[in-house]
């Protein structure tokens, strides 16, 4: 089973966060309506179970809660895929939101590094200040050791720009984890 269940608790925040890469629900709870919706979305479309129980400071705003589950979700996804033997490695998508369309490309190397290219016309959808899309996939990228590039080609309304984004990550991340042998996939044979 690549399953793996973390916790981390800060000053700021408490998380706990249940990843299974093979499927399952999503049950997601982090007192950003928005961000619930797009995490959601991102395990929905990712084939993976998700369950997220956050609690931070949102008094201050919600940058600590979403940059920390990124972190979490990102250790319990580098956790969860384990050695990395048999993984397709690299995945890529395109998904269209009505008139926005994002591109995600990744590739599962033990590299961590993020490219984020993409411009909102406003600071927030509902309680999620559209800044932090980049900070969660920051977060998410470096602690699962993942090179991540996210872009938006193009798209005017806010909500459809994060949620293509978000839906091509998805996409990207279910093609890359999806087991196609049993050898890592390197010229070096190790990553």
């Amino acid at each position: 089973m690549r399953t793996a269940e973390i916790t981390r608790k800060t000053k700021e925040t408490d998380i706990t966060v249940k990843l299974d890469l093979d499927g399952g629900n999503a049950d997601i709870s982090t007192g950003i309506g928005f961000f619930d919706h797009m995490l959601t979305a991102f395990a929905v479309h990712g084939g993976m179970g998700l369950t997220v129980k956050a609690v931070g400071d949102l008094q201050v705003d919600g940058h600590h809660t979403v940059e920390d589950v990124g972190i979490v979700i990102g250790k319990a996804f580098k956790e969860a895929i384990g050695d990395m033997k048999g993984i397709a490695r690299y995945g890529t998508a395109f998904i269209p939101m009505d008139e926005a369309l994002g591109f995600a490309s990744i590739d599962i190397s033990g590299r961590p590094f993020l490219v984020f290219n993409a411009e909102f016309s406003d600071d927030r959808i509902g309680e999620f200040d559209t800044c932090l899309a980049e900070e969660f996939f920051r977060a998410f990228a470096f602690n699962a050791g993942v090179t991540l590039h996210l872009k938006c080609e193009y798209g005017k309304n806010d909500h459809h720009i994060a949620e293509a984004l978000f839906k091509a990550a998805a996409h990207a991340v279910k093609a890359a984890k999806e087991v196609s042998g049993n050898e890592i996939l390197s010229t070096k044979g190790v990553l």
